[in-house]
């Protein structure tokens, strides 16, 4: 970094390394980036020796209003000081509920539970549970989660075999690889023909309907309906990422095609942890406990922390916000100030720079043209996108590098301004640089 750490600030990064292995989750700086964060307040964050950094990692998406969001912090407060969490049925979590009935399409009845992990494992179990099959068909780059059968061709660092994946962690038997089957991400073609080779095997189709920042190209999602209906086949949008946050209504209000499930989680927290599914009422039906009384199989589901009240009270605080008029606009101009800004930037220096993304989220690629899947994410210069977040950081943006930019409602214009300089100058550090 380009300023030197207190003793205390080292003290705590050998603690972290100590007690933690260095990381909380996958993602890891070097020794010369890594901080610790104290705090969080509107659009930044402060390291333990007190330097600023504007924040696009937002906790990795669920502050799409910022830090410390006055609402949030008083809604949490309040139901706090009435109880942490019950096991059972509260006021808060039916709020909430009925809340994302109303919000999101294909929503007709909801179960909570606590990481978006549990909800598209339960969303897959559930698709099971109704068609009988055991197969599902996920996309190469489709992050779902750090379960079993998520973890196949997600975070590969070489292109899939189609229709095999490749585990991307140790520890996953062989059998549950082989209920996977993996298609190209944009390519209907292909998919519509792994659909109809395994359509008697296939219990659900998973994707995330805006994959990492890459939008799906016109038809494509309206192929996987169709596709999906004339099969029996449970189409799940993994909306984790993008419920709220392209649109009140997710991904499925913005691009006009509703599926059999959902999953949502992020921004429906406001920063507390706390994820659903949602979908039609003969699916969801599954996982009513009260079936296995009356001998009719159930798709189980259940969790100490499922619905709980200061997650809820976050998220309907959260969600009361963002139904204000206005907000989407602003949450799109200012992330078109920053992604056109930053093309205009790399263009002027005559760098293959690429932003690709939907709403408030983008990503920086630097390839020669806008990738379409993600054997072209593979292709792209990834180091250099890596040398690139780490200028960044050095320039006081939060940033994981070659990752994925979040935007929230505390981004001001002036933030803005900030970040386009911090970008050029960035930009002018890995200029400088020979290309990965």
């Amino acid at each position: 970094m380009t300023e030197q750490r207190s003793t205390q600030h080292a003290s705590w990064l050998v603690r972290a390394d100590r007690a933690l292995g260095g990381a909380l989750n996958r993602f890891t700086l070097p020794s010369t980036h890594a901080f610790v964060i104290a705090e969080g307040r509107g659009s930044r964050v402060y390291d333990v020796d007190g330097r600023a950094y504007i924040d696009y990692v937002l906790g990795s998406g669920p502050l799409l209003l910022g830090h410390a969001h006055p609402a949030v912090v008083e809604a949490v407060c309040r139901q706090a000081s009435r109880g942490s969490t019950f096991y059972w049925l509260n006021e808060p979590i039916i709020q909430l509920a009925e809340v994302l009935i109303e919000a999101v399409p294909c929503a007709e009845r909801v179960k909570f539970v606590s990481t978006g992990t549990e909800a598209t494992m339960h969303a897959i179990r559930i698709a099971r549970a109704y068609t009988g099959r055991a197969r599902i068909l996920k996309f190469e780059g489709g992050f779902h989660g750090v379960h079993d059968y998520a973890l196949q061709s997600a975070v590969s660092p070489t292109v899939a075999d189609y229709p095999a994946p490749r585990a991307d962690a140790a520890g996953i038997p062989e059998p549950v690889s082989e209920t996977v089957l993996v298609s190209q991400w944009n390519d209907l073609a292909l998919t519509e023909q792994l659909i109809c080779a395994y359509a008697d095997e296939l219990a659900a189709v998973i994707c995330e309907p805006l994959q990492r920042a890459l939008p799906p190209e016109p038809g494509f999602l309206e192929g996987l309906r169709a596709l999906t209906a004339r099969y029996g086949i449970v189409l799940i949008f993994d909306e984790i990422v993008t419920g709220f946050r392209l649109a009140y209504g997710g991904a499925q209000e913005r691009y006009g095609v509703v599926p059999d499930l959902a999953t949502f989680g992020k921004a429906l927290g406001g920063g507390y942890p706390i994820a659903a599914i949602a979908g039609r009422a003969e699916l969801m039906e599954l996982t009513d406990p009260r079936r296995r009384a009356r001998g009719l199989p159930e798709a189980h589901l259940s969790g100490t922390f499922n619905g709980n009240p200061i997650a809820a009270a976050a998220g309907l605080a959260t969600l009361q916000v963002l139904r204000q008029p206005g907000v989407y606009d602003q949450l799109y101009r200012v992330t078109d100030r920053l992604t056109s800004g930053l093309r205009a930037l790399a263009a002027e220096r005559r760098l293959p720079l690429q932003v690709i993304g939907e709403g408030p989220l983008f990503q920086v690629v630097f390839a020669e043209r806008p990738p379409r899947n993600y054997a072209d994410i593979v292709a792209s210069d990834r180091e250099r996108a890596r040398r690139f977040g780490l200028a960044c950081l050095e320039q006081g943006l939060f940033v994981v590098p070659g990752e994925k930019y979040y935007v929230s409602l505390a981004h001001t214009d002036a933030d803005v301004d900030e970040t386009l300089a911090a970008f050029a100058r960035a930009l002018d550090v890995i200029t400088a640089q020979p290309a990965g």
